[in-house]
Parts: structure tokens; C-alpha cells; sequence
């Protein structure tokens, strides 16, 4: 295993000289729609794996997903010759991974323990105080800080339908307010959307729908303590806090994240200039270093309590990598059709394949090929800042706003749909696991849970928002 790893390290750095020197390979041919076939397998192997051929699954995964993302990779350079997408990927990727493993490694060090019941009530205000939080610190970083210690108060009742709504609430729904809550709406802060933009537009669907999903745990968890009625024991109510300096290292990697090479006039030496656009990992070193330096710093007694170790981190790394990679023959094949089909671009269309492609493709790339295409319906680039805020205000036409809201709100909310539709969920589920509770299959995870529970508060936020009160 480690030997192949290197071998993959090894094909990815020779790409990069590429992209310094600039290739010819920049212009290419559109992929084959049969192209998204290793996506699909992938996701289908993910879906089926852990189920139906459990232990080949477990000690294979790293090598089948990375082998059937250098399989799209090589088709991009030595069939269509394209390198920019494939360059494109890795650095999404890194940023990806540099993101979530640092927030990993520096909340695996605060160790939070809550001397207190888990009632109904106690547990509905640590997620609708978790979803607050992900506005504060991001989805990754209160999904990372709260699993731990929501797990533990439950430890004795726990149930799959805990960490399932802590996915919805927590890690998705929760962090549609502001660009730090969400991947998808930090892209648009970066490409021009103003910071507060969300916070004025989506309070109401935020508030409804976090709502509902805290009102239907509230009646899912009451029924489990009736059934099961545990033994009360009398809690202090205090809580303990170890590792508190991770917190100083948790705000470093939130300013990073700032670090905008095509904003800040970054010196020469800290960003590649790849066909106009400049590619700086300075954000991404600065987060990997903080994490390295939290570890080094971290409480014993912290991540002892926290059964800390890098297998969730390195589950997520192997087969997001596999996700990207693949990924992209169909995000280009969609931004395409999209572009290529203005009138199918309206209000109600953006909202359902936005959201219906972000729970199977990673939710970023999606919100931006959707908000790409409602922008070209009306004339205005995407890469332009000034057609962007434009574009927030209802110019050159006032649906714009409904576009824009249409493609945020539903990109953020379906994210929960499965596992791999948002970056925390994967982390939360392998968390889980690893304490010791076996989470619901991809496949049960949506046909028992998303689609009974999550889409009908979708589909009403929708009915209510877009439909009624449009």
C-alpha cells in the first residue's frame, strides 16, 4: 500500500511542471458522455461495498479509488489533451483535503466533555447550537469540534439516527448563512458574492428547515427514550474543556482560508500564473502547518479521550481523491448542457439539478457550473467580480437574485442527501465508526433517513419559498 501511494504521489508531482510552464494542452476536445462511467462506478462501489464484499472493500478502497481516478486523469491527457481540468482537480483536491484534515488533526486535540443527560431537549439544543456554530466556524469545523462529545452524552441510547441528523443539521443544512458555513458559498464569496448576501436572503429557509429537522429529531429521540426509559442519573452540568489553545489554531485556519491569490497581491514566488489564472497552495501550507504544530502541542489526555488516530482522515483522502478526479468528465459534460440550453435555466430547474447533482457530486464544483450557467443566461460571466455583484443585486434583471438563491440554498441543503455529497459527512460517518457504531450503508443511509426525513423539508422549503412566496 505504501508503495503505490508513493506511485501516485509521483503521478500527480509530474503534472505539476506542467502547469508551470504553461501546456498546449489547454485548449481540448469536450469528454465522451461514456466518460462518467468510472464516476459511476466508483460511487457504486461505494454504495455497495461495505455491504455486499465488506473485507475486499476495506483493505482495497485505497487502491480502487485511485486507480480509477488516475484511469480519468490519463484519458483527460493522452486522449483529449487536457491538462487544464486535471490540473484544476488537484488543486480543488488539495485545498479540499488541507481544509478538512487540519480541521481533523486541531479539533481531535479539544476534548469536550458535558456532564449532563442526554434528553430530548438537551440533544436538540447542542444541534440547533451546532448549527449556529457551522455559520461561525464552518460545517467541517463544528461538525469535527461537536460529534465527539454529542456521541459521548449518548453513549448510552446511541442510536444511527443521531449522527444522522447531526449530519443533516450540523454539517449541511446548519451552514447555509454565511461563505465560512459552506464549500459552495465560499466559491461564490471568492468569485464576488458579497459576505453577508446569504445571511439578508436565506435566514428564513435557514430557520425553517433547521427547525423542522430539530423538531423531527425531538419526536425521534422522545420515542427512543420512552421505549428504552434509561436510568436517570443525576448529572452535574458542567462542562469540561481540554486543549483550549487548539482553539487559536482552529481561528489560524479560518484566516487562511481568506488568502485569495487572484485578490491579494500575493509576491511573485507564491502562486503559479497558469493560463491567467494564479494557483497559490499558501492558504493550504499555512493549514497543514498549523495542524502539524497543534498535534505536536496537543493535550495527551485530550486525544486519548477522543480515541484520536488518522484512519477517518485517510479513508477520506483516498476516496475523495478517486471522486474528484472522476468526477470531472461529468461536471463538464453538465456546465455544457447547461450552457448550451439557456431555457431550461429557470428558478424551480436550478434549484432541483443543483441539488439533486450536489448529494452525488461534491457540492462545490456543483454550485459553480449552475451559477455559471443562470449568469450566462443573462449575459454576465462568472469571472467577472463586477458582473457577480451585479448579479447579487438583481441586475440586469431582478430573477437573478431568485437564481442565485435558488442554486445556494438547494446546493447546501442536498449535500446531506448521502455520504459523500458534502466533505463532513464522510468524516462524521468514518468518526462514528471508529468509536464503535456501524453507520447505515450509502444506499440505507439515503432510503431510510434522506429521503423520508430531509427531502420532504426540502421539497417544503421549496413549496414555501420558491412556489408560494415567490
Amino acid at each position: 500500500m505504501a508503495q503505490f501511494t508513493k506511485r501516485l504521489a509521483g503521478i500527480i508531482l509530474l503534472m505539476l511542471p506542467l502547469a508551470v510552464f504553461g501546456s498546449p494542452m489547454h485548449t481540448a476536445a469536450e469528454p465522451a458522455l461514456w466518460s462518467i462511467i468510472p464516476f459511476l462506478l466508483l460511487l457504486g462501489m461505494i454504495a455497495t461495498g461495505p455491504i455486499f464484499y465488506h473485507h475486499f472493500w476495506e483493505r482495497n478502497y485505497p487502491v480502487i479509488a485511485s486507480v480509477i481516478g488516475i484511469a480519468v486523469v490519463i484519458y483527460y491527457l493522452a486522449f483529449l489533451h487536457d491538462l487544464h481540468h486535471p490540473i484544476h482537480s488537484l488543486s480543488e483536491y488539495f485545498s479540499f483535503i488541507s481544509l478538512v484534515g487540519s480541521m481533523y488533526v486541531v479539533s481531535g486535540g479539544i476534548l469536550i466533555k458535558i456532564d449532563q443527560e442526554a434528553t430530548p431537549r438537551v440533544n436538540a439544543i447542542l444541534l440547533f447550537c451546532g448549527a449556529v456554530l457551522a455559520n461561525v466556524i464552518g460545517t467541517i469545523g463544528a461538525s469535527m469540534l461537536l460529534i465527539r462529545p454529542f456521541i459521548r452524552i449518548n453513549k448510552d441510547r446511541l442510536e444511527h439516527y443521531h449522527v444522522v441528523f447531526f449530519i443533516f443539521i450540523v454539517s449541511n443544512v446548519g451552514g447555509c448563512l454565511t461563505p465560512i458555513g459552506d464549500p459552495p458559498l465560499f466559491l461564490g464569496f471568492l468569485k464576488g458574492v458579497p459576505f453577508q448576501w446569504t445571511l439578508f436572503h436565506a435566514w428564513p429557509m435557514w430557520l425553517f428547515a433547521v427547525g423542522s429537522l430539530v423538531a423531527i429529531f425531538f419526536v425521534y429521540d422522545r420515542r427512543n427514550v420512552l421505549r428504552d426509559r434509561p436510568v436517570i442519573v443525576k448529572r452535574s452540568g458542567k462542562v469540561v474543556v481540554l486543549g483550549k489553545q487548539n482553539f487559536i489554531f482552529i481561528a489560524i485556519i479560518l484566516a487562511a482560508i481568506f488568502i485569495d491569490p487572484n485578490v491579494l497581491p500575493l509576491p511573485w514566488g507564491t502562486y503559479i500564473d497558469y493560463h491567467g489564472d494564479k494557483l497559490s497552495f499558501l492558504r493550504e501550507l499555512i493549514m497543514l502547518l498549523t495542524a502539524a504544530i497543534a498535534y505536536r502541542m496537543a493535550d495527551i489526555k485530550a486525544l486519548q479521550g477522543n480515541e484520536f488516530n488518522f484512519e477517518p482522515i485517510k479513508e477520506v483522502g483516498y476516496l475523495f481523491i478517486g471522486i474528484f478526479m472522476s468526477m470531472m468528465p461529468a461536471l463538464q459534460i453538465i456546465g455544457k448542457m447547461a450552457a448550451e440550453n439557456p431555457q431550461v435555466v429557470t428558478e424551480n430547474s436550478l434549484f432541483w439539478l443543483t441539488g439533486s447533482l450536489s448529494a452525488v457530486l461534491d457540492n462545490a464544483p456543483t454550485y459553480l457550473n449552475f451559477l455559471s450557467a443562470a449568469m450566462g443566461k443573462l449575459g454576465l460571466s462568472l469571472d467577472n467580480k463586477a458582473d457577480v455583484v451585479a448579479f447579487t443585486k438583481g441586475i440586469p434583471h431582478e430573477v437573478s437574485v431568485r437564481y442565485l438563491l435558488a442554486v445556494s440554498i438547494s446546493s447546501v441543503f442536498f449535500g446531506a442527501c448521502t455520504y459523500i455529497g458534502n466533505a463532513p459527512n464522510f468524516m462524521v460517518k468514518s468518526i462514528t465508526e471508529q468509536i464503535g457504531l456501524k453507520m447505515p450503508s450509502f444506499t440505507t443511509y439515503f432510503t431510510r433517513y434522506a429521503l423520508p426525513i430531509l427531502l420532504p423539508v426540502i421539497t417544503l422549503t421549496w413549496l414555501i419559498f420558491f412556489v408560494l412566496l415567490a
